[in-house]
């Protein structure tokens, strides 16, 4: 197999940008190109292209990703590492989750509260106008590189 990277994105459901993207910061080897310097992709770049796609849509953070695929290359191996990435992983999600539970419940206290009046009678532009709820200072989170839509 031989494609284009136009291909690649159809087969994969990744745009080209973040095709580009990913071979950018080594997710993706950088593919061989024909003499008109067109990028060319085999089986191996599909699969791997999949593998990323989706990892990202479950919320992996393009270093785990990383590393994931690095642990992915060595089958004998225990996978004690990788179900631990995959733990800490779900923690992050059951936080962001608590975290919007919390945000909706908020919503739908200041949309109860509305009345549907005039601006001036808003309980919505006034709940948001109030100082913020003390609470800790958030967690500081290690930041990827932006990450084009997928």
């Amino acid at each position: 197999m031989d494609i284009p990277i136009g291909e690649l994105s159809r087969r994969t459901g990744v745009k080209v940008p973040t095709i580009r993207y990913y071979e950018q910061v080594r997710l993706l080897p950088a593919p061989p190109r024909t003499a008109g310097h067109q990028r060319r992709y085999g089986p191996a770049e599909v699969t791997r292209l999949n593998f990323i796609r989706h990892a990202r849509e479950l919320g992996f953070e393009i270093e785990a990703v990383r590393e994931l695929l690095a642990l992915s290359s060595r089958p004998d191996q225990s996978c004690d590492r990788i179900d631990r990435l995959a733990r800490r992983h779900m923690l992050e999600v059951e936080r962001r989750i608590f975290q919007l539970e919390a945000l909706r419940t908020e919503l739908r206290r200041m949309l109860s509260a509305c009345s549907r009046g005039r601006v001036c009678e808003c309980r919505v532009i006034e709940a948001l106008s109030a100082p913020a709820p003390s609470r800790a200072p958030a967690r500081k989170r290690r930041k990827s590189p932006p990450d084009p839509a997928v």
